[in-house]
């Protein structure tokens, strides 16, 4: 018989984050560069993907609701023509799924024609579209992304640089837009710094990314990061044009990059991600000490911060569970329904490393705290003595507005319950979380957004936190 257990449970307990974006310009090829600059972003969204591309005349576009490898092969990406590229990988909150969502977009205007993809969420949408529409805008879609590329638009008497910017002066929110016409490409960053966005070089072209692993996947060289509130313009001759829409600008980085959604082989304002999320488990062990025989991490982006819990605690780490790598994508559709229907992702327990044992299991973060309760059920059918968890972030008490699938309070075990009662709720021998100073010390920072661990948002919030609670209350 197999000394392995194995369960099916949903895949209820984690943050997903929106999408990616890629950029190039100014290499031959560009499609194919993209490709592989997609699939390197492919962890943050899985739902749908796509490219447009130009060769300085035309503009070319593919996309489609899937996977990088299954939407796009040699004949599409032969099809992709030109020297620059936008790219983009999608999972979806705010506008829901569907093939009209799926970016980049291509939109025909008499100032230029032009693409736009976008990773983030704007907190105004609902105003700014409820606008727009009145002045006679028809939308093709439910993104809000596509409110951009209105409000670039209805200003036809000015240069797109400054149609930008005056646009960019009138969003709120956590946003990293690429805009490409015939000529430049568009580069473009909160003031708030709130998602990821990088420059690099190659090839003599440049090539833009949410995450700087997609450089090494692409052969290109770090540059560096996307200022806060900057417009960064590149055209063809390989001139750049730096432009800012705002004075004031912040360093508020969200958390959630380093503790979750971001590969651990990036870095994030030149901090790694594997670094900080170690340095977590480190300062975790030191706050939270438990008596255990044993280490285990909840696979995957869980490994670093048990490796560091377990060099600081002296407690040696195992593989504990094991998940199953090759179950279908349909598990990360984000729809309450197919969550309830029975779409599975397996995960094993290896009974040999932690029957017996007093287990510390650690984990990257609780969110409705389902998978906790069932993979600790899981390690106890295994035989493990005692499974005490253990957080690499704090609790997360208040939904995100900024392009995170967690929208309502509701979604949140932490917004209801006491650390106790989550601890009885998940069948923990014990609960611990690290503190807020742990993981800002942790990611080298003074400063992120950790509105989603404390409720202090650094944008204004118009009326997204009343969508989130149903009483309109906050």
């Amino acid at each position: 018989m197999s000394d392995v257990k194995e369960i099916d449970f949903l895949y209820q307990d984690k943050m997903n984050e929106e999408c990616g974006v890629f950029g190039v310009i100014n290499v031959n090829q560009a499609s194919e560069v993209m490709y592989y600059g997609l699939h390197a972003l492919q962890h943050r969204g899985q739902e749908g993907c796509g490219i447009v591309s130009s060769d300085g005349n035309r503009f070319y576009q593919f996309k489609g609701e899937g996977l990088v490898t299954e939407i796009f092969n040699e004949n599409n990406i032969k099809e992709l023509k030109g020297d620059a590229a936008i790219g983009h990988v999608r999972y979806s909150t705010i506008g829901g799924g569907g093939i009209e969502n799926v970016q980049p977009f291509l939109f025909k205007h008499s100032t230029g024609d032009f693409g736009l993809c976008h990773n983030g969420n704007l907190v105004n949408s609902k105003e700014l579209k409820k606008e727009l529409e009145t002045h006679g805008s028809i939308f093709q879609s439910t993104s809000d992304s596509e409110i951009f590329a209105h409000l670039v638009k209805k200003d036809t008497q000015k240069d797109r640089q400054r149609a930008i910017r005056d646009a960019l002066h009138q969003i709120e929110g956590a946003f990293a837009f690429l805009a490409l016409d015939k000529e430049k490409i568009y580069i473009m960053r909160d003031k708030n710094s709130l998602r990821p966005l990088s420059l690099g070089e190659l090839n003599g072209g440049y090539v833009i990314s949410s995450e700087t692993c997609a450089f090494e996947a692409v052969g290109a060289k770090y540059i560096r990061d996307i200022k806060p509130a900057e417009i960064l313009i590149i055209d063809r001759k390989g001139q750049m044009i730096s432009d800012s829409y705002a004075e004031k600008t912040y360093s508020n980085m969200c958390a959630m990059e380093y503790i979750y959604f971001s590969r651990p082989d990036s870095d994030i304002e030149k901090v790694n991600v594997h670094a900080s999320r170690k340095e977590a488990g480190k300062i975790l062990a030191r706050e939270a000490p438990v008596d255990a025989d044993v280490v285990v991490w909840v696979p995957d982006s869980s490994v670093s911060a048990s490796i560091g819990f377990s060099e600081e605690s002296g407690i040696p780490s195992e593989m504990g569970l094991v998940k199953n790598r090759y179950v279908g994508r349909t598990f990360i559709k984000p729809s309450q329904i197919l969550r309830e229907k029975g779409v599975k992702m397996k995960l094993s327990a290896i009974p040999s490393n932690v029957e017996g044992k007093r287990v510390v299991l650690v984990d990257d973060s609780i969110v409705r705290g389902t998978t906790s309760k069932k993979i600790i059920k899981l390690l106890r059918d295994a035989g493990a003595k005692e499974v005490h968890m253990r957080i690499a972030a704090p609790p997360i008490t208040h939904p995100c507005v900024y392009g995170v699938d967690t929208s309502t309070y509701d979604e949140l075990l932490a917004a209801k319950y006491s650390i106790e009662e989550m601890r009885k709720i998940i069948d923990a021998d014990s609960l611990a979380f690290i503190s807020e100073a742990g993981i800002l010390q942790a990611c080298n920072r003074k400063k992120m957004c950790m509105s989603c661990f404390n409720g202090r948002y650094p944008t204004y919030l118009y009326n997204a936190i009343k969508d989130a609670n149903k009483d309109g209350k906050f």
